[in-house]
């Protein structure tokens, strides 16, 4: 007796199979495809000309690359070879198979455009009661830029260099006008030879000029805030009370030796890394909501810290439908605590849970079970959240930030495999980013609609 299913490799069809069959109901391919056709892709369709040959539907090129990231297929060579290897990628193509160069152009050209899908996912997670607006969670990660670290040029190394190729170049003048009477040596080609060397410190000065500039921001920020510290202390002062330790020296203004920036992707910065010490790198933030981890809004920022970071979150709050709902928490850590951050929150009518220290784990049982404190008798933002932080509800709010932003993260990175940008300059990132969490968002509400 036969065991085993017949293994037929040649027997024709006697008619051609149906794409729709190549697939069970609930496959996440079915679902991106769905969800893509119910987006408005106007904005798409009408930047594309009438001439030429035909071209491939932006719907099907935007649902090859959201499943792709979903599915960690992110490079366009790797998506291409997927539409004759993967039956989901032929699925979703539709058994065409549009090449790398055009999912390249495609997702190059249009990552403006994918704010406004962006929110169009939120509005139809929303219709499918999936998602509503209610306590987020914001928080930050560190993505790798396509740069090596290896590639950054800093402002005292780009001084001594431009001084050794300048030497050289006069030395080589030198050389080209005495040849007549001394002997060149075998191979070198004198003008090929200066003008190698005055590409380089063309592209030296056009590096020193961006670490000037930045180091022209870090100067009017900088003396932003020891002006503020010189008019606390002075304002101590006049108040009959003596400021706390040693008047802070004024900056010193000017680019630093160490100073540097990154000759492959000038906009990307070094920051440091969980367990690898620093590697060229940009600030990923995202909003998720806490309730269905979808993530609600995302950017990309050059700063190592997320102090600066709460207010481009509020600043996209305000652009929002108001059919998606409202905001009514914001939960992060230490890291985004300021009394300004506060405040914004509170103008808008959220209520914010910063952490104002690092969480202390494994708190005694006393602790843990403790009567909520007296409410303090302050109208001052910070006093009251800083109340809130300290009673059993704001403890087991605050407790939401952990298991629905940083699991997100971690899905990204590790499951989905979006570790590094394919990408260069900080809007091309930013826009990766989104599309990037676009595909998390889809990934999640497919998980949603079938657990």
């Amino acid at each position: 007796m036969n065991r085993f299913i017949p293994v037929d490799r040649q027997t024709d069809y006697l008619l051609p199979p149906s794409v729709d069959e190549w697939l069970p109901d609930e496959h996440l391919a079915r679902f991106v495809v769905d969800v893509v056709e119910q987006l408005d892709l106007s904005a798409l369709t009408q930047r594309y000309a009438g001439w030429g040959h035909k071209a491939h539907h932006p719907a099907v090129l935007l649902s090859l690359l959201v499943y792709g990231y979903a599915t960690g297929v992110m490079s366009s060579r790797k998506i291409e070879r997927a539409t004759y290897d993967s039956v989901a990628f032929r699925y979703i193509a539709a058994n065409t198979h549009p090449d790398h160069d055009t999912l390249a152009t495609f997702r190059r050209r249009f990552l403006p455009e994918l704010e406004q899908l962006f929110v169009q996912v939120l509005l139809l997670a929303r219709e499918m009661k999936l998602f509503k607006f209610g306590t987020l969670a914001l928080d930050g990660t560190k993505l790798k830029a396509n740069a090596s670290k290896h590639k950054a040029l800093s402002y005292g190394h780009a001084k001594k260099l431009e001084a050794q190729l300048k030497a050289e170049v006069k030395s080589l003048i030198q050389r080209a006008e005495s040849a007549d009477r001394d002997a060149v040596a075998d191979g070198m080609d004198i003008p090929a030879e200066i003008a190698r060397r005055e590409a380089r410190l063309a592209a030296i000065a056009e590096a020193k000029v961006k670490i000037e500039a930045r180091a022209h921001e870090r100067d009017a920020a900088e003396q932003t805030a020891y002006q503020e510290k010189i008019v606390k202390r002075d304002a101590q002062r006049k108040a009959g009370q003596k400021p706390r330790g040693r008047d802070p020296k004024p900056p010193i203004g000017g680019p630093r030796d160490k100073d540097q920036v990154n000759l492959t992707d000038p906009h990307s910065r070094i920051m440091p890394v969980a367990g690898k010490g620093f590697d060229q790198c940009y600030n990923a933030q995202a909003a998720v909501d806490t309730e269905s981890m979808l993530v609600t809004a995302v950017h990309v920022t050059q700063a190592t810290n997320d102090k600066q970071q709460v207010m481009p979150l509020l600043n996209t709050l305000t652009t929002l439908p108001a059919s998606l709902g409202k905001v009514t928490h914001l939960l992060a850590d230490t890291g985004y605590f300021s009394a300004e951050n506060v405040k914004a929150c509170v103008k808008q009518a959220i209520e914010p849970l910063l952490a104002m220290k690092r969480d202390v784990h494994h708190l005694p049982l006393s602790e843990r079970f403790a009567a909520d404190p007296i409410a303090p008798d302050s109208d001052d933002p910070v006093e009251q959240m800083a109340y809130r932080l300290k009673t059993q509800a704001g403890r087991a709010r605050y407790a939401l930030r952990k298991h629905t932003v940083e699991p997100v993260f971690g899905i990204i990175k590790h499951v989905m495999g979006f570790r590094q940008f394919t990408l260069r300059g900080l809007d091309n990132v930013s826009g990766e980013w989104r599309l990037a969490t676009l595909a998390w968002n889809i990934k999640r509400m497919h998980r949603l609609v079938e657990g």
